[in-house]
């Protein structure tokens, strides 16, 4: 049964399962579903919890011989698979299949991964251990989310904080929400906040205590130029830069965007729905918006222009031409996004 992360606790209370699955790539979101069900388990009696760290080289066996070491005594007990990657192999999938099959009512399973993709999801094994499992799947928090997020978790650490300042904070941990409640601990301790008193919190308070820690992937300067905002493009730009990220893995995704946009437009040029074509090529939900915008204000002739300019910039990076490919892509992303640029320069 598929629950979003806040059915998890009243589904919790009314019914169990023998098999809790929690997937995404939010640490922080990640680390409180699954506490809240570690929690929810030692108050009902489960003292015992044995831990399994999942990657390549790992062992079935050993898990399947904890699961099926019967002692003569009932013992309840939590089993924990952290999976680094979501694709499990045959063996793991037999184990957790062998695990479900066995229905030990002392034995319960959590899983917790990343993401998980469509294509495990219609498999006929996944679709077999659903009715006996929870399966979550933890999304970040976007953009538009991300003041609202901040403004619950500072009520709730009694911090009242204007819209300026939850702007402010907002711009500057974006994507990073473990930090976000770093920060939070540290206004607390800098505002020597006593029992029962209220912290209120204005935008130069932020601009004094809280470090920019904000976080980006290649894939936030992608929706952000699908959404048409260049100027959080740039932003995100001059992150990966000062990271040291290699340009031509922003070089990469950027093309493989395109590609999969172009098919997309075409449909639409031939008078598709755009909420058909987002269906037919299973655009995850949190992407729709970004890739609907694209969808309204590209055409085919601008994704053709735009791979053309992706090439050249391959080409800079490979020492094929003296232009800066950090300047051109900054000019790359700005054209996606729909924004004008008061000049254009040639790559030779």
């Amino acid at each position: 049964m598929k629950l979003k992360p806040e059915q998890l606790a009243r589904t919790l209370k009314s019914e169990s399962f023998p098999l809790y699955w929690l997937a995404g790539d939010e640490p922080l979101l990640l680390q409180e579903a699954a506490d809240s069900i570690r929690s929810h388990f030692r108050n009902s009696g489960v003292d015992e919890r044995e831990l399994f760290n999942i990657d390549k080289g790992f062992k079935w066996e050993s898990f399947s011989h904890a699961t099926s070491n019967l002692s003569l005594f009932a013992e309840q007990k939590l089993f924990e698979l952290r999976l680094s990657s979501s694709k499990l192999d045959e063996t793991g999938k037999s184990a957790i299949k062998e695990f479900l099959d066995e229905e030990n009512p002392d034995y319960t399973l959590l899983i917790s991964s990343p993401k998980l993709e469509a294509g495990l999801m219609n498999t006929k094994w996944f679709k077999g251990i659903e009715p006996k499992s929870i399966i979550v799947q933890i999304w970040p928090i976007n953009k538009d989310g991300l003041s609202s997020w901040l403004s619950q978790r500072l009520i709730q650490e009694d911090i009242n904080a204007d819209a300026e300042a939850l702007q402010l904070l907002s711009e500057k941990i974006e994507g990073n929400l473990l930090a976000a409640m770093q920060e939070i601990e540290k206004l607390k301790l800098l505002a020597h906040k006593g029992a029962g008193e209220t912290i209120n919190l204005d935008a130069n308070t932020v601009m004094q205590v809280i470090a920019d820690n904000s976080r980006y992937s290649v894939y936030n300067l992608i929706d952000s130029s699908l959404l048409g905002d260049g100027v959080r493009c740039q932003k995100i730009l001059q992150n990966l830069r000062d990271e040291g990220l290699f340009p031509l893995i922003i070089v990469g995704a950027l093309s493989r965007e395109l590609r999969l946009l172009l098919p997309m437009i075409e449909k639409r040029e031939d008078g598709q729905g755009i909420n058909a074509i987002l269906q037919a090529n299973r655009v995850w939900f949190n992407r729709k918006q970004a890739v609907s915008n694209a969808l309204q204000r590209l055409h085919s002739e601008d994704i053709w222009r735009l791979l053309d300019k992706v090439r050249k910039i391959d080409q800079a990076i490979k020492g094929m031409s003296l232009a800066n490919p950090w300047d051109e892509l900054s000019l790359l992303v700005l054209e996606i996004s729909g924004q004008q640029t008061a000049s254009m320069q040639k790559i030779g």
